[in-house]
């Protein structure tokens, strides 16, 4: 039996329905994500299995026990799940040896002592026991909010937007230690977060949400590889939708050439296999497109973002498609120049197309995708 599981769950604020029967499992040991645009429900969630928000219907189950359902509300403080706000939450008047040590209260002092000198070591702050919140960086009361969520060794811990107040180089390097820290310690967790490269740097497992519904719950690589549908598509990463003409259930013909898909081509509920002469929308990532000199296919530089060691291109096709590129930065082309570009696909990603985009689709050169 998974360690955390959300059964069919939903949470109304008043006639406003927040979560629509939403389901999900994680196994213990395990870092869960719930990722999705502002006002999806996300936080919602978390703050219904912390025991802050009433579920409507369904039941929320931890260690096989329910703490959540329609007729049942488990008190916050029974239910062994720790938490990290977004602002950290620290108490100002206690230094970071009694903040870390609040949730042990009544404990030996000798017991609560040891504990506290062991997670300082596990978030790397040894020697600043005796120091106030007002006295550390953003970085390090991030730790200490960890370490005291971490303290009376939850079952559960769960972490709102624990990164949303730091700068990003800051909170690129944190999030990987949140993550060592966390599976150090072997806790089962759950982040809420808007921010995908926070979600991938922490999290075994993602949910991506909208409307109050998990669209997919996969892995990162299967979230950016293998989306389920166009709204997975379109959040995860950056990339184009550009038109696609079936040829057989494992080719499709755009203007850049024709990709062999590893797998039957299907593009979504309303085509559920892809047949010879479907229309769809075949999504291009910025690493699909590659720069080559060679390539008889030209594009027009339309714009780029210079990011250190690449730099991402807008492209302009013959037909006036756009498309990303990702190339190494020593290729560094001007606004206007026509350059070289093929195709390296890996997955083909097809939808099946909604309206008419505009773009027309050329006779292709033959250009077969990876698998």
């Amino acid at each position: 039996m998974a360690h955390l599981q959300l059964e069919n769950i939903s949470l109304s604020f008043g006639a406003l329905k927040v979560v629509d029967g939403l389901s999900l499992s994680l196994e213990k040991g395990t870092i869960g994500c719930l990722l999705g645009p502002s006002g999806c429900g996300k936080t919602t969630v978390l703050r219904s299995i912390a025991g802050f928000e009433p579920v409507r219907d369904g039941r929320i189950r931890l260690d096989g026990a329910v703490i959540a359902d329609a007729r049942t509300q488990l008190a916050p403080e029974r239910r062994r799940v720790g938490m990290v706000f977004q602002d950290y939450a620290l108490f100002p008047h206690l230094d970071v040896a009694r903040n870390i040590g609040f949730g042990l209260r009544g404990r030996p002092p000798a017991e609560i002592a040891a504990r506290v000198a062991e997670l300082l070591a596990t978030v790397g702050l040894e020697g600043h026991e005796h120091k106030f919140p007002h006295e550390l960086s953003g970085g390090q009361q991030q730790r200490i909010a960890l370490a005291r969520a971490l303290a009376p060794g939850p079952a559960l811990l769960l972490l709102d937007e624990p990164f949303s107040n730091l700068d990003v180089e800051l909170r690129e390097r944190l999030s990987g230690e949140v993550r060592e820290i966390i599976k150090a310690a072997g806790t089962t967790a759950i982040l809420v977060t808007h921010d995908q490269h926070e979600a991938f740097a922490v999290a075994d497992e993602i949910g991506i949400m909208n409307q109050g519904r998990i669209q997919q719950w996969d892995t990162p690589y299967n979230l950016y590889h293998r989306p389920q549908n166009r709204f997975v598509a379109d959040f995860i990463g950056q990339g184009v939708f550009v038109n696609g003409t079936v040829l057989n259930r494992r080719q499709v013909r755009m203007e850049l050439g024709v990709l062999e898909s590893g797998d039957a081509l299907s593009c979504g509920p309303a085509c559920e296999t892809c047949e010879s002469g479907c229309d769809v929308d075949v999504l291009l990532r910025p690493d699909d497109v590659i720069h080559d000199d060679a390539s008889p296919l030209r594009a027009e530089v339309l714009s780029k973002a210079f990011r250190g060691a690449e730099i991402l291109y807008s492209l302009r096709l013959p037909s006036g498609t756009n498309v990303l590129s990702l190339v190494p930065s020593h290729h560094n082309h001007a606004i206007g120049e026509h350059i070289g570009i093929r195709l390296d696909v890996d997955h083909v990603v097809a939808f099946h197309k909604v309206g008419a985009t505009g773009n027309t689709v050329s006779a292709a050169i033959p250009i077969t995708a990876a698998r």
